[in-house]
């Protein structure tokens, strides 16, 4: 009886009816109508046990569909390797190394989000905004910090540098 249930529940929701062949005490009035009492003990348990077997696995129905589905709530990642194969040492994060410029002082700079993205669009004066260097936070430059080995930390020396004049803090109180 139950594995006729089984067949005629159409396809998402058939996951959910979980019966136990082996035991054979499973039915549909367990899930939907309360048991009448028993008077022995041993039948007791094991009335309570088969219907427990036969509930739905806790969490839901989205827990139980979620793996079906591609992406639902992933959170994107830029991964960190800690000990890289060769020569055990820390690897840097590549989109970071792409993306951002780290200063001598500590300090990291980013362009403004969008800078690229529909440029027809915006005004003269927001594409000029975009167009600007923005310094990162605090909490955003000791998470690149932490992103990035000690090759990119190191002071470089370039001719004409374009930031020679940010590297160090002047008149900065931290």
């Amino acid at each position: 009886m139950a594995a006729a249930l089984v067949r005629k529940v159409p396809g998402l929701l058939r996951p959910l009816l979980c019966c136990t062949r082996a035991a054979g005490v499973c039915r549909l009035s367990t899930m939907t109508r309360p048991q009448p009492p028993q008077r022995c003990a041993a039948a007791t348990i094991w009335t309570s046990v088969a219907a427990k077997s036969c509930l739905p696995a806790q969490g839901g129905i989205l827990q139980r569909v979620a793996p079906l589905l591609p992406n639902l709530g992933v959170q994107q990642s830029r991964n960190l390797t800690y000990f890289g194969v060769r020569k055990a040492k820390k690897k840097s994060v590549k989109s970071v190394v792409k993306r951002f410029l780290r200063l001598h002082c500590g300090l990291w700079v980013r362009r403004q989000a969008g800078y690229k993205k529909k440029l027809w669009k915006k005004m003269p004066a927001r594409r000029y905004r975009l167009r600007q260097q923005v310094f990162c936070n605090k909490t955003q430059s000791k998470l690149l910090d932490k992103m990035t080995g000690p090759f990119w930390k190191r002071r470089n020396w370039y001719l004409d540098d374009p930031y020679f004049k940010y590297h160090d803090r002047v008149n900065l109180k931290v």
